[in-house]
């Protein structure tokens, strides 16, 4: 259709046909327009249909359009000029002064309308739950229902798990501090990568233990540095982030993982697997809780693949005595899951709905991705499955100069400093991808990033 005050009898060039399987209608209209949008076919000021055409060219209600149109108000596309109709809003993104890319959190499920599934899923959960209980103390732990939920989730990854083996906690942070609690003691030493997730450092330092960096490669840990780190130290826990690792963005390959099982069954090493981002990547090897069970307490939140409020992890636990051991640990510090986010999360399990959103993160955390790797053409941007980029930056910035000079646009990024375990001098900083709703606000910010990296900082251009 042309942008011209007429409406012509066909559909827009920038609507495509809509998608049986393609989720809500209404928001299929509302992704076309912001597709149209960033890729320039329409532009601020051009006229949109009437609803009443639109939706009987579509073949829908008029509701659905009215809605699709509600929709692209949220996301700033589009303004009402009263009686002359709807138009292309000017860009908003510029005027938003924070942009924080520092954040690792799933982006906004593509084709899921999630507040009308977070409001069913509590509407079930409150009409199937008495109420009572659910604002009361509970056993830590989780209920039966919920360890089942835990299971199903889990199956992609082990098949048929025994439900009895599994506690529900309140984040993955909490897990990791109660595990450091049941598998440690004050003065020993934690082993892991040179450069790993900063909350394992946190979590170390307040409960008296040491973290020492055991070296990588482009697979990940080395084995025979590993096995060197277990002689020198006799470490008694190891701490691994194998799929789509933070802050690298690397999966470990099923070759090493095997190398690096065979050391930590050689020197009995307790082992947390913290996998936040199993899930979301398109094909992940086996996890180290499958190839020496035993061994390993294996972490699973939903807050890195759904949504960060649920504050709900699952960890899986094979040995009923630290199981216990655990649970005592987590108790003395967080007594509980928040008893309706359980139950919201079991419900969305239950029903489908949590792999509704988990398909959604996927598609946005791709699409967002390839619109990184587009931008910032000829740095690496590392796997497109991840929820963050690793970037290596060229000789002329150092990590925490550039942070400096992004803050100062407006953007917040994470040095390669803020991950360090050891001597590591990657020169890099981490840029997550989720945090902010519009995709429109992210290309904005990552645009004035890419022009940063093209050139030198005032110091240096001084001294050429």
């Amino acid at each position: 259709m042309s942008q011209s005050e007429s409406i012509q009898d066909t559909l827009p060039a920038w609507m495509p046909a809509l998608q049986k399987q393609g989720g809500p209608r209404f928001l299929q209209v509302a992704d076309a327009l912001q597709q149209a949008v960033e890729s320039g076919a329409l532009k601020s000021g051009d006229r949109l249909p009437p609803q009443r055409w639109l939706a009987a060219k579509l073949q829908v209600d008029l509701t659905t359009i009215t809605r699709a149109y509600d929709e692209a108000r949220r996301r700033h596309l589009l303004e009402g000029r009263g009686a002359r109709g709807t138009y292309v809003a000017a860009p908003k993104a510029e005027l938003t002064p924070v942009l924080d890319l520092s954040m690792n959190t799933p982006p906004p499920p593509a084709g899921v309308d999630a507040d009308a599934l977070l409001k069913q899923g509590l509407a079930q959960v409150l009409m199937g739950a008495d109420n009572t209980l659910l604002m009361n103390y509970h056993l830590a732990g989780g209920s039966d229902a919920d360890r089942e939920a835990a299971a199903r989730w889990l199956a992609p990854a082990f098949g048929r798990l025994d439900k009895q083996q599994l506690v529900v906690c309140p984040g993955a942070q909490a897990a990791i501090a109660a595990l450091i609690l049941t598998l440690t003691k004050p003065g020993d030493v934690i082993l892991a990568e040179s450069l790993c997730y900063p909350g394992l450092h946190t979590a170390a330092r307040q409960l008296g233990r040491h973290v020492l960096a055991v070296g990588t490669d482009e697979h990940g840990m080395l084995p025979e540095l590993l096995e060197q780190a277990c002689q020198q130290y006799h470490a008694p826990l190891l701490y691994l982030n194998p799929t789509l690792q933070n802050p690298t963005a690397l999966t470990m390959p099923e070759v090493r993982r095997s190398a690096i099982a065979t050391v930590i069954q050689q020197y009995r090493l307790r082992v947390i697997e913290d996998d936040p981002y199993w899930l979301l990547a398109e094909t992940a090897p086996p996890p180290f809780a499958t190839l020496v069970p035993e061994q390993v307490a294996y972490i699973s939140t939903l807050s890195k693949c759904l949504m960060p409020g649920l504050r709900v992890a699952f960890v899986l636990i094979r040995d009923a005595n630290q199981r216990e051991h655990f649970l005592s640990a987590l108790r003395s510090f967080a007594l509980m899951t928040a008893p309706v986010m359980a139950a919201l999360t079991t419900q969305w399990i239950q029903d489908g709905s949590a792999q509704q959103i988990l398909k959604g993160v996927r598609k946005e955390a791709r699409l967002r991705h390839n619109m990184a790797s587009n931008i910032l053409a000829g740095h690496d941007a590392g796997c497109h499955d991840a929820l963050h980029i690793w970037l290596t930056l060229p000789a002329y910035w150092e990590a925490a100069q550039l942070a400096r000079a992004a803050a100062a646009e407006g953007i917040f990024v994470t040095p390669a400093e803020d991950f360090r375990t050891g001597d590591s001098e990657v020169n890099a900083i981490r840029l997550s991808l989720g945090s902010t709703k519009e995709r429109q606000h992210l290309q904005t910010g990552l645009q004035k990033l890419s022009r940063l990296l093209a050139s030198p900082p005032d110091h240096i251009k001084k001294n050429i």
